[in-house]
Formats: C-alpha cells, structure tokens, sequence
C-alpha cells in the first residue's frame, strides 16, 4: 500500500503526476482487500466463486485426470452471505437515524438514510467503505472504487483516488481527492501512460458570482478543513465478514449441489447382463462409460454354465445424512455469523424468548453501530455540527410480540408522561413522535373551541327574553278589582 509520504514524493512542481496517481490504483487492486472484496461482491449477486468454478473429474486407465463429460455438475449457489448482511445492516438501519435536534438531521440531506444504508452495507461485506461529502449530498465510495491514501504515521486517511471503467475498451478514470481539492486524470485503452485532464486543483466549494449582465458565474472556491471523504469500518476487526464465512457457505453450496447431482445420476434402475465373454482395461473403462450414459451393462458369467439372464438392480440416494448436515452448516452459519434465523422462533413466543434468540445479533450490531456512530461524528465535524449533537439515535428493527409489549407500556402509562408512553410503543417511530404529538395538540385546540363555542351559545340562549304581547302588559298594569258590596 503506497502511504501518503510516499504518494507526496511523486509530486511534480507543487502537483500530482499521472503516473503517480496511476501507481495508487494499481497498488490497490494488487492489494488482498481489494482482491478479497472482489470475491465477496461475487457472494452478494449470489455467483459463489467456489461453486461456480467446481467441476467433476474422473481418472482414466492411462492416469489421466479429465472433466468427467457425462457427470451432472448442477451449480446452486445460495443466499447465505446477502442475507445475513442485509439483515445485520438493515437492523440497526433500516429505520434510518434520528438526532435529539431534528436540524440536524435536515443539515444532512434529504437522502442521508438511503446513502447511509448503502455504506453500511458496503462496509459490512468489504470491511471498509467511504463517505464523500459533497456540499449538501452524500455519496458512497465502495472499497472496489476508491484507493484509500493513509498516513504512514497516525494512519489518517489523508487522500484517495475513486477510479472506474465501463469496460477493458474504454478508458480508466481517476479522480484524485485531497484537502487541497480535486484533480481528474485518464488512461486511454492502449495507452502507455495516465495523463492529467487538469492543470490545477478544483475546489470542493464553488463560489457563485451573479451579474446582471453576465448571470451566474464561478468566480472562486473553498475548501474543507479536513478531507470530506469519512472512512466507515463495517466492525471492530475492520475485516470483511467473507472471512471465515465463505468456507461454511462453500460447504453447504456443494453439499446442495452434490445432492443435485446424485439425483440427476442415479437411474434408480440399473440392467445387468449375465454371462457374456470378458473384457480387457479398455472395455471395462467403455464399459463404465456406457453403463452411466444408457444404464444397461454387460457382466462376465458366473460358472454356473447356465444362459444369459438379464437382472433389475434398484439404486437409493443417500439423503438423510445429507439434509442434516445441511441443517447443522446453516445453524453454524447463523451462529458464527450473529444472526437471527426467524424459523428458531416458535409462533406466540413471549418477548423473554424472542430477546434470548435477538441476543447474539444485538452484541454485532453495537459493534456495528459505534463504528457508524464515529462516521456520523465525522460528517458532522465537516459541516461544524458538535459530537453530541452529530451523535444518531438507532431504532433497531426487529420483530417482537408487540401486543405484549404495548400491554405492558399501557399499564405503566399512568407512572410516566404522555410522550415517554409514546416513545416505548413498539409500533411508532421515533420520527413520528414529534408529528404525532402535533396533531394531538391541533385536535385539542379543536375540541377547546368547540367547547367554547357550545358554551357561548347556552349563555346567549340564556339572557335572551321574547317581547310579551301588548294585551297581557296592559293587564299587567291595571289595579286589581275590589269585589261588589252586597249594600
């Protein structure tokens, strides 16, 4: 691996050279991560090198090995390796990241989630991935594209050169990244040599002037303190997790496969002749041939001196031990790996057993998410934002017997405020919190003026008296009559 002392010392009046660029990316693709990285893409579109590349060989009577070109060679390779890094990425991302300050997380981008998601994986079946801050965009640089440059004494990563080819005919980009900014360089097919495509480093940060007579134009550029490219390690060991995993997803690939193959081979029906003259070396080899392609075989007699009979055998294929193997492999894989196999969880289990079966994939993902948390921190240390505020808050997702759970936060809800109730429900978000709670006090309101508006109308109704009639006022008025004297 070239360090950064050494790329600096390829620098030609103040500036990268081509060939030092070029030397960088060579390197890197002779380097075993990249190398290893390369087998471990072919694992994840489910093209398993091992048993891609199996075939069946047979030896003759000369001593020869050959392809055996009557041989079932049925490949199946599996999803093991895909399926347990989709489930340990999309565990502690899947439902994207969330911040105490919600600004902080509107600094990163409408896509900061899915770009996330994407280094994340990348850095779980690499080992390594990187995240280039670009302004207001993040994007993924996979270790199959970027050559990482790092300081042969503190082990910063100081430069790097993102490199790509449509195909062995078109020419290989490199773009070179430092903290000074960007250069472009290029190889043609057929050329000896990468030439430069820029005379001066471009800057991150384009400054935009606009005129009224000239519109927008570029008229300077600034840099980041630092490189706006974070290096994000999918764990602790800073390994790809092919390491150690490929052997066991090898195995259970061929074991598959062979039992494929048997079935294909196996006539279940096998004819053989008896009592017919002999045969040399040769015709046993044409005999063997001939008994695997047509199933009918021609055997020498028994003594008996009797005529020729012909005899059915029947052929079983071993399965049994086979598809207990395969178990065993796969419950190996799921242990080894940390990861949770669904089909382990009886239907009903209580909270307490799904948490046992949830334990080994919880220790790998807070290994997984300290390393995102560093990342994170260091995004945020381009953009100015501090630590703790850069700090993400996961909400892992996994599956759970949520009623139980619900139950349980309901009856302590009268222990705790409203929005803690609502943060422990296993159904809502994190993110939706904050919306929920919105809406909550807007019907509120709502019900308060309907209140008042009710209220307002049985007071008015209230005071408020009809006219009376004029004949019973006048009634009302007059004195009332003295009863006639009897004198």
């Amino acid at each position: 691996m070239i360090t950064y002392q050494e790329f600096l010392a390829t620098y030609e009046n103040g500036l990268p050279t081509a060939s030092g660029v070029e030397s960088v990316v060579m390197d890197h693709k002779a380097s075993p991560e990249y190398e290893l990285a390369v087998i471990a893409d072919q694992y994840d579109r489910q093209k398993n090198a091992t048993i891609m590349a199996f075939k069946k060989y047979i030896h003759t009577v000369t001593g020869a090995s050959i392809v055996d070109p009557y041989a079932a060679n049925h490949k199946i390779p599996s999803n093991m390796f895909r399926r347990l890094n989709v489930q340990r990425t999309q565990y502690s991302l899947g439902n994207g990241l969330s911040f105490q300050d919600k600004a902080v997380k509107d600094k990163f981008g409408k896509e900061f989630d899915a770009t996330v998601q994407k280094i994340g994986y990348a850095a779980n079946i690499h080992g390594l991935a990187f995240g280039f801050w670009n302004l207001d965009r993040l994007y993924c640089f996979r270790l199959t594209e970027f050559a990482p440059i790092y300081d042969e004494n503190t082990g910063m990563l100081m430069a790097g050169v993102r490199f790509w080819q449509v195909n062995d005919n078109q020419p290989l980009n490199m773009w070179l990244y430092t903290v000074d900014g960007i250069m472009r360089f290029t190889k043609k097919n057929g050329d000896q040599s990468a030439k430069a495509l820029d005379t001066l480093f471009t800057p991150y940060v384009g400054i935009v002037t606009k005129t009224q007579a000239d519109g927008e134009q570029i008229t300077g550029g600034e840099n980041y303190p630092t490189l706006p490219i974070v290096p994000l390690w999918g764990s602790e060991l800073k390994q790809s997790t092919l390491v150690g995993m490929r052997e066991g997803v090898d195995a259970y690939d061929l074991i598959r496969s062979g039992l494929a193959n048997d079935l294909t081979e196996a006539a279940f029906v096998f004819w053989f002749v008896n009592n017919v003259q002999g045969m040399n070396e040769t015709d046993k080899s044409e005999w063997l041939d001939k008994l695997r392609k047509t199933h009918v075989a021609i055997t020498e007699g028994d003594g008996s001196g009797g005529g020729s009979s012909v005899t059915p055998y029947t052929q079983d294929v071993p399965h049994e031990a086979r598809t207990a193997y395969l178990d065993r492999i796969k419950a190996g894989l799921y242990e080894d790996f940390g990861g949770l196999d669904v089909h382990t969880i009886a239907a009903g289990s209580t909270n307490d057993h799904i948490d046992a079966a949830y334990q080994p994939l919880d220790e790998n993902a807070d290994d997984f998410e300290y390393q995102v948390i560093e990342f994170v921190q260091g995004l945020g240390e381009l953009q100015g934002i501090e630590e703790d505020k850069a700090t993400p808050i996961f909400k892992r997702n996994r599956i759970s017997n949520q009623l139980e759970q619900t139950q349980m936060v309901l009856s302590a809800g009268s222990y705790l405020p409203a929005t803690t109730v609502r943060k422990h429900l296993p159904f809502i978000s994190v993110d939706e919190i904050e919306e929920i709670e919105k809406e909550l006090a807007n019907e509120e309101v709502a019900r308060y003026r309907a209140l008042e508006e009710e209220l307002n109308a049985i007071k008015a109704e209230k005071t408020a008296t009809p006219d009376q009639p004029a004949q019973l006022k006048e009634q009302t008025e007059q004195p009332a009559q003295q009863p006639e004297s009897n004198q």
